[in-house]
């Protein structure tokens, strides 16, 4: 039988959405009092008036560029949190750079949902591969773990040989990272002999999920869950053993919207992910993420009743996803800057041999003779991301406007 975490993801549909709206309402008057940002967005909103979907569709959208500018004038959160940085647990920060608040409460990312229903239970032993350093990735599927009675080892990312030491020796019940990289430690382990065998399940975020990869983990005794969230809200939606489609946390409500606009789809559209928090300390109302995903119809087989989306479908925009971290147009246009010999540049995003994320940044030069070198080094410096630089004629890269190519395909 399908066991659910609690009474929540198996509530009647009418009854979570009157609990979502009531919620909205205290949220937007939470947030029109208590954060300058909010009370100029929604200087003339009134939020008892704000208690059902067609009103919520009616408020602005913010969106990164805008996270990013009001960062930039009001450091660090710009002015969008409810309470002081001295009254948060930790402060993270995200290529851009975004900052991001997690204020002192357990399971503050609800993490924790998607591990119970990738099968995680208390008294488990978890391999965490996500990035522990500055950003949140690491400490949200952690406290999602420890809410549920589980113990972690914090891996991060990178270090192969030594993680796969650390699974032969402690033995974790199971692995939450990256597919890519759960890809690289199975890889490793076959080439080695390392003991990886106590590992049965695996939650993985951060890109997309193949098909053949999923089975490919099957094969080696592995089952995987995927879930998709984001640093600025944390988790927006898991995968159940039923596996058709990802459904929603429970303490979110989801739009998706025309790609650009702030104007919902109907259910079966493919267009951007609209969230809303019901956080107190950072209460982000209408944030668009820049994915793209479609509501799946009709209920889950497991019992979780709350709507489901397909998934991450893509960039409403250049943006994308390489090994779990967001690369941006802006960052490539800041290397440029940097570099003044670059007279145009194009960063190319591809799948390895292995099913690795691979990215070249090809640059056309004044000044062939210098070498890329130091090129590559920003390139790091500015992404968190190993690549590579590759110097290529000058009138070779197309002037379409494209500053992104993503050659990766998903199913």
């Amino acid at each position: 039988m399908t066991e659910h975490k609690d009474g929540l993801e198996t509530r009647d549909p009418e009854q979570r959405e009157q609990a979502l709206m009531a919620a909205l309402s205290l949220q937007v008057k939470r947030a029109k009092r208590r954060s300058p940002y909010f009370k100029q967005l929604f200087k003339s909103i009134n939020p008892l008036d704000v208690v059902n979907r067609r009103a919520l569709a009616a408020l602005p959208v913010t969106r990164k560029a805008d996270l990013v500018a009001a960062q930039s004038a009001h450091l660090p959160f710009g002015e969008m949190t409810t309470v002081g940085s001295g009254k948060l647990a930790r402060i993270f920060t995200s290529p851009g750079p975004v900052y991001e608040p997690e204020a002192h409460r357990p399971d503050y990312w609800r993490m924790g949902r998607a591990l119970f229903a990738a099968g995680f239970r208390k008294g488990h032993v978890i391999h965490n591969s996500f990035s522990y350093h500055l950003t949140p990735a690491g400490a949200m599927f952690e406290a999602g773990a420890h809410a549920l009675g589980c113990a972690v080892v914090p891996g991060g990312v990178g270090q192969t040989e030594l993680q796969l030491r650390a699974i032969a020796d402690i033995r974790p019940d199971g692995y939450v990272g990256t597919p890519s990289f759960l890809g690289i430690l199975v890889g490793r382990a076959a080439e080695t002999g390392a003991g990886i065998e106590s590992m049965k399940r695996a939650l993985v975020s951060g890109e997309a999920l193949s098909s053949a990869l999923r089975e490919r983990f099957s094969q080696c005794g592995i089952e995987v869950m995927q879930c998709y969230g984001t640093a600025d809200i944390g988790l927006i939606a898991y995968e159940s053993e039923a596996r058709n489609g990802l459904i929603l946390d429970e303490q979110i409500i989801v739009e998706i919207v025309y790609p650009g606009t702030g104007m919902p789809l109907g259910e079966e559209g493919v267009g951007e992910v609209v969230v809303t928090t019901l956080t107190p300390e950072y209460p982000l109302i209408r944030f668009s993420t820049g994915d793209l995903s479609v509501f799946v119809n009709g209920r889950s087989p497991c019992g979780r009743t709350n709507q489901r989306i397909k998934g991450w479908m893509g960039r409403a925009d250049q943006s994308t996803k390489v090994r779990g971290m967001f690369v941006h147009p802006l960052q490539i246009e800041e290397i440029s800057r940097r570099h003044a010999e670059i007279t145009a540049a194009r960063l190319f995003v591809s799948r390895g041999p292995q099913g690795h994320d691979e990215m070249v940044l090809k640059v056309e030069m004044r000044q062939p003779a210098v070498g890329t070198a130091h090129i590559n080094e920003t390139l790091h410096a500015v992404t968190r991301l190993r690549g590579a630089v590759e110097h290529v004629p000058e009138g070779s890269l197309p002037n379409d406007g494209l500053t992104i190519v993503d050659a990766r395909t998903y199913d």
